[in-house]
């Protein structure tokens, strides 16, 4: 029987032609990447349960590891198989371009690059699973962050029926310290992994991620020199500008600097060029899903240049009234997909509505790339509702400055009527307060009648005098 003290799997049985039944193993495919929580867990899977067939499947949303490595890596742990899925234009252009065309920054900051791969991620274990007939998937997140939420609940939504093995909520390793000794102890390559450099690092074609180490304290400025692998810091950029020329068509990037280009290969020519000039480097202290804070430093270059891009022409040829509303949507588009919420209805909903509004978002931006800085630089498009002669200071055809006395005053009109309720309840408050004089003139007048009538006379002037009775 498959055992374990805090986890139980039943056990399967198939034919083995000769009429009797053997023994056959549950099946479990981990979330393979050949890091130092994925590289510890086949091993403690074999440790901890008895007869469990580990599949290993790497998802390469464009990491930039050597996949023959990884994989006779995890042979070698003790995996039974080992699939390496390859996604990497899949993961640009439907899960990172969606993000571009919503212009979806968490936070103000986060371009979001692990929480696009996550639902991608979790679609391929599944597959995996369906194929290999395993009825579990297990993964190394750790159980204070959010990709634990992210992968299962992909998971859940794809397949309800998968059960989850989550070795971070389970076993009695509590560091990435002991997650090292551990690995030393079974002669697993920590492939340059130390205690001194102990950061946490998640890679994709997208962004690289850096936590842990040093950036636990937010009283440390980050070591750059150390900490960067994709982007040159600002002080090694080049001293001379560069320009880009980005084309989109109907919101989606394709061609750079004249030369079409698929998602991946966009991305990647816009990740070289973006690092040269240290762009997309970002030092964010962010509210987790799970409830806590957490620091870290994040590279996405070409996400950067993609984003500023978009966002120029955008402001080219939407309307004013769809291009607020967008950034309202944008945002909560933002908090869906780093909230876990990928396959949601609402995500999907925000989607026909991005989609609606690109059909013009077509033509071509220039930036100018300077020592981590992004300049616009000009952009043309058939579809810009811009209008040099109306918007010139000089006096054109389409524009009679004449028309907007007429449209200052209809303009104001709230304001005006504000303003005279105001002088009215003013006035009305006034003659309120004025009565109990006259009361008192009145009361006066019963007893010395002429003496009173001038008295209240020089009185009413007083109030019309001064605009307090009309």
């Amino acid at each position: 029987m498959l055992k374990m003290n805090m986890y139980a799997c039943s056990i399967t049985k198939y034919n083995n032609g000769d009429g009797g039944f053997e023994m056959e193993k549950e099946k479990v495919v981990l979330a393979y990447s050949g890091g130092l929580d994925t590289s510890i867990i086949i091993p403690w899977l074999k440790e901890n349960y008895d007869d469990l067939d580990i599949i290993a499947c790497c998802v390469n949303v464009g990491q930039e590891d050597d996949m023959d490595f990884v994989k006779s890596k995890a042979l070698s742990s003790g995996a039974s198989k080992v699939f390496v899925e390859n996604v990497v234009n899949e993961f640009v252009e439907e899960y990172v371009y969606k993000g571009i065309k919503a212009n979806a920054v968490y936070e103000g900051k986060y371009l979001l690059g692990t929480a696009y791969a996550r639902p991608l991620i979790a679609k391929k274990l599944v597959e995996t699973a369906h194929r290999e007939g395993a009825k579990y998937i297990a993964h190394g997140c750790t159980g204070k962050g959010n990709d634990q939420v992210r992968l299962e609940t992909a998971i859940s939504a794809l397949d309800p029926a998968i059960q989850i093995i989550a070795p971070w909520r389970i076993w009695d390793i509590a560091s990435r310290e002991e997650e090292i000794d551990y690995a030393q102890s079974k002669n697993i390559d920590l492939n340059g992994i130390t205690k001194e450099k102990i950061y946490s690092r998640d890679q994709n074609i997208l962004h690289v991620s850096h936590e842990g180490g040093m950036l636990e304290n937010p009283a440390n400025e980050p070591d750059f020199e150390e900490v960067l692998v994709m982007t040159n810091t600002v002080e090694k950029a080049p001293d001379m500008a560069e320009y880009i020329e980005i084309e989109f068509k109907e919101g989606i990037p394709v061609k750079l600097n004249g030369k079409k280009l698929n998602g991946e290969e966009m991305l990647k020519a816009l990740n070289k060029v973006g690092g040269t000039h240290g762009i997309g480097v970002i030092d964010l202290l962010e509210n987790r899903l799970v409830g806590m804070k957490s620091r870290g430093v994040y590279e996405t270059p070409g996400g950067t240049l993609l984003i500023e891009a978009h966002k120029y022409l955008e402001s080219f040829v939407l309307e004013k009234e769809m291009a607020h509303f967008k950034d309202i949507v944008g945002q909560k588009y933002a908090e869906l997909v780093y909230n876990a919420m990928w396959f949601s209805g609402l995500k999907n909903a925000f989607d026909a509505f991005v989609d609606s509004t690109q059909k013009n978002v077509t033509g071509t931006v220039k930036l100018k790339l300077y020592k981590g800085t992004v300049k616009f630089a000009g952009m043309i498009s058939d579809y810009a509702l811009y209008n040099e002669s109306i918007s010139s200071f000089s006096t054109g055809d389409l524009y009679d400055q004449k028309d907007a006395t007429g449209f200052i005053s209809l303009y104001s009109l709230p304001y005006k009527i504000q303003s005279l309720n105001e002088l009215y309840t003013k006035k009305a408050v006034s003659l309120h307060d004025a009565l109990p004089i006259l009361m008192i003139i009145m009361i006066y007048g019963i007893r010395k009648r002429e003496e009173s009538l001038l008295l209240m006379h020089f009185f009413i002037v007083f109030l019309l005098q001064n605009g307090i009775l009309y």
